[in-house]
């Protein structure tokens, strides 16, 4: 059985500065990689956190129909807001527990949109430990930066 999986990475330059965001998107039968498709893009100014987020939107905006995948990101701030801490924003009003506004409100409002048609497994990695499809991410996030970079 074909499963689908998107390593996903962001990178910025001074944070805020130049940033960029790569994402792997890769069909496996088994251990068989059938399929890769590469995406990246960047950002004159922006954030890490900013940047991470797109890689998982572009990701998911990315199929063409609606499929059941697994993203892979290093960013607890991606993995945990849109699994756990969402949910309580939503109910808010787009507030935090602190009752200030969610930082990155519309690109969460856009991951959230975007993984309403998909059915999404969520997996964490840590980052810059050899992880190939992570690193691969990496350096995709890093070419996306590269041309808003002075």
């Amino acid at each position: 059985m074909t499963k689908l999986f998107a390593y996903t990475d962001g990178a910025c330059s001074g944070n805020p500065g130049p940033g960029g965001w790569g994402t792997i998107l890769i069909a496996r039968d088994g251990d068989a990689e059938v399929k890769k498709r590469e995406l990246n893009g960047g950002a004159a100014l922006t954030t890490n956190n900013q940047m991470e987020l797109m890689a998982a939107i572009s990701a998911l905006e990315a199929l063409e129909r609606p499929s059941a995948l697994t993203v892979v990101t290093d960013s607890v701030y991606v993995k945990d807001g849109i699994t756990k801490w969402i949910f309580g924003w939503k109910k808010k009003g787009w507030k935090t527990a602190a009752n200030k506004p969610v930082k990155n409100e519309e690109l969460w409002k856009r991951l959230d949109a975007a993984t309403v048609r998909h059915d999404v497994t969520w997996e964490w990695v840590k980052g810059h430990v050899g992880h190939p499809e992570n690193e691969r991410a990496d350096e995709l996030a890093r070419a996306g930066m590269a041309p808003y970079k002075t």
